[in-house]
């Protein structure tokens, strides 16, 4: 299969790409304790990949308060930022793109990841479920659980929530990314103000869908004037699914998920942020996104379309050359193949995934994936 079109000349926001092909966020808990500090293993992951058109990091937690998942990084205090001053170095010193997914799980989370064991903050007190969250139980031991019950923010916390994010995207500046991805997909902070099921908030942040998506659009707004929207990405995860039953992803529904999430692109268009990312379903029996919703986007949003989910080469390049699609992401098989884009150019075979060294542990299953050897 000729993979030609992930080859092709593609930029984004200001910068050139070498090539169509993305490393998305992806979490893998290998962060310094205490603090949550990016490490020197974290650079040399990073930097082995840095051959990607593009990179986003894992989640980065932009506050104490966002983190849901033991081991995981953050971008909030003078630690966590120098400890990624030596990853972006590394990926800038392999002449890689690189930008900070800023994370917050809002309510997918647990007293004991919490500041002063507190509850999880959410639009609304509303439990999460059909998900668990990962804490520590011991030094390097840990054990999923339920997430706690969370409490609804006050009207003045969203307010400062929306600052928030605006000073983790200038963290990240500072970092030396090149520009951020704020976390708007898989049930976390952002995704619950937008989903009426999570947000039954009575004030301008709920109620119809445009007060819905108004934390949203104060977010991405403040984080343009701080950083420059031609440097902001935004990563939805849409499921168009036939019941109710399907509907349910991490405790959301998403009744008319067209709408919803056009409505959230005009919004993208309107600040003018460089890339919308858009995460499919990727378990066996999921559902795809309808043409229809593709082309809707596609017509609504003049910036790059990224796409993530389950992508061989040859649907990849066919989604480019069918135009619906900027960017392709590989999560697992970027994970065990560090130099994939060499690999898919040159159809060379692939490492098979060690699934049990996906979140935690040593470098083992994390920077010891060997390069294509010929």
């Amino acid at each position: 299969m000729n993979h030609k079109a992930l080859f092709t000349p593609a930029s984004l926001g200001s910068f050139a790409l070498r090539n169509r092909i993305v490393l998305p966020p992806l979490t893998r808990s290998r962060s310094s304790q205490p603090g949550n500090i990016p490490n020197a293993v974290m650079a040399t992951y990073y930097q082995q990949r840095a051959s990607a058109g593009f990179m986003v990091t894992e989640g980065i937690q932009i506050e104490p308060r966002g983190q849901g998942y033991a081991w995981t990084p953050g971008i909030h205090s003078p630690e966590q930022v120098e400890g990624w001053k030596a990853v972006t170095q590394a990926v800038h010193a392999e002449g890689g793109v690189i930008f900070a997914q800023l994370w917050h799980v809002g309510r997918v989370s647990h007293t004991s990841l919490q500041p002063g064991g507190a509850q999880p903050v959410a639009p609304s007190a509303i439990a999460a479920t059909n998900v668990k969250v990962f804490i520590e139980t011991g030094p390097g031991e840990g054990a999923l659980v339920e997430p706690s019950m969370p409490r609804a923010l006050s009207n003045a916390e969203v307010k400062e929530l929306v600052q928030l994010y605006a000073q983790a995207a200038r963290n990240a500046m500072e970092a030396g990314f090149d520009g951020i991805e704020i976390h708007c997909a898989n049930g976390y902070l952002v995704n619950q103000f937008i989903s009426a099921h999570t947000n039954r908030r009575a004030d301008e942040y709920g109620g119809s869908l445009q007060n819905r998506l108004r934390f949203l659009r104060e977010a991405v707004q403040a984080i343009a004037d701080a950083i420059g929207a031609k440097r902001v990405g935004v990563r939805f995860a849409p499921l168009f699914a036939s019941t109710d039953e399907e509907r349910v992803y991490l405790g959301l529904v998403e009744q008319d998920p067209h709408e919803t999430y056009i409505e959230a692109v005009k919004i993208l268009q309107t600040i003018g942020v460089a890339y919308v990312s858009l995460a499919e379903a990727d378990w066996d029996s999921a559902p795809e996104l309808p043409s229809s919703f593709r082309e809707a986007v596609r017509a609504t949003f003049s910036g790059a379309i990224l796409y993530a989910g389950k992508y061989t080469p040859e649907r990849a390049a066919a989604a480019v050359e069918a135009g619906w699609a900027d960017l392709i992401a590989f999560g697992r098989p970027f994970i065990a193949n560090p130099d994939l884009p060499a690999r898919i150019a040159n159809g060379w075979p692939m490492n098979p995934l060690d699934a049990s060294s996906m979140y935690g542990g040593t470098e083992k299953g994390y920077i010891d994936y060997p390069m294509y050897s010929y």
